[in-house]
């Protein structure tokens, strides 16, 4: 799905609001009511917006933005945590990269990296890293889920416990400012357990718009990363937990 400046906007402006009414936007953006209700339409169709009466809320609960539109949510974020990331991670190493839009930021950002072997449940990542002739990829074997080229099951699960990696980049939904990890497929969760249990320093990679959602499956606690790299985090009791329990706070933004 390809956003319009104009929606890029209102999504931006429902990230930050909760939701968003037509009347008001028609104003906002001097155009027609029409016009307002045929942008909500596309990106509720894209699941970037639910519809309301009259208007439309950001997406939270128990279902996902779809694959295409998670990728221009915060898209220069996601692009900044993942060069951040890139420069933890030293030539000569070994990595799990897991399922996400960031993650896959990340994997495109380690593209001049030496001597790396890869393990990724993420095709995405598989077919950017493939092509460099100085990285190693090795890819888990299971059921490949179609809207984002995720692998999950248990198959998954035993492929990634043969492993004892260097470094893990892992991705999250959504996350509380307790310091609680979700996501949305139970199946994708135990896969991220599984690398979190097997990497010798875990690094997790989420936007800020994650502490606005939420979502069903938790994944684990903020103590069990040892890096966290985000846009920004306004939440001082996430500061705290982190701070708590050790964890590496980045901040892109600043």
């Amino acid at each position: 799905m390809f956003l319009s400046d104009r929606q890029a906007k209102i999504v931006e402006i429902a990230r930050s609001a909760g939701r968003v009414l037509v009347d008001d936007l028609a104003e906002q953006f001097a155009v027609t009511p029409q016009t307002i209700r045929k942008d909500l339409n596309d990106l509720c169709n894209g699941r970037l917006l639910t519809r309301i009466h009259g208007g439309a809320t950001f997406p939270t609960g128990t279902e996902n933005v779809r694959y295409d539109a998670r990728r221009q949510i915060a898209a220069s974020e996601k692009q900044a945590i993942g060069l951040a990331a890139a420069k933890l991670i030293p030539n000569s190493s070994s990595l799990f990269i897991n399922i996400g839009t960031t993650t896959e930021a990340v994997g495109e950002a380690l593209i001049d990296h030496r001597d790396l072997m890869v393990v990724t449940n993420n095709i995405n990542v598989a077919n950017t890293l493939r092509l460099i002739d100085h990285i190693d990829v090795v890819i888990a074997g299971g059921v490949v889920r179609q809207s984002d080229g995720g692998i999950v099951g248990e198959a998954a699960v035993d492929f990634i416990r043969q492993f004892k990696v260097d470094y893990a980049v892992i991705g999250a939904s959504a996350i509380d400012p307790d310091g609680a990890i979700f996501d949305y497929d139970f199946r994708e969760v135990k896969v991220a357990q599984a690398i979190i249990a097997n990497a010798r320093h875990v690094i997790l990679v989420a936007d800020s718009t994650k502490f606005e959602r939420t979502a069903p499956v938790r994944i684990g606690q903020i103590s069990q990363v040892h890096t966290f790299i985000t846009d920004r985090c306004e939440f001082p009791e996430f500061r705290d937990v982190c701070r708590e329990n050790g964890v590496s706070l980045i901040e892109t933004d600043r």
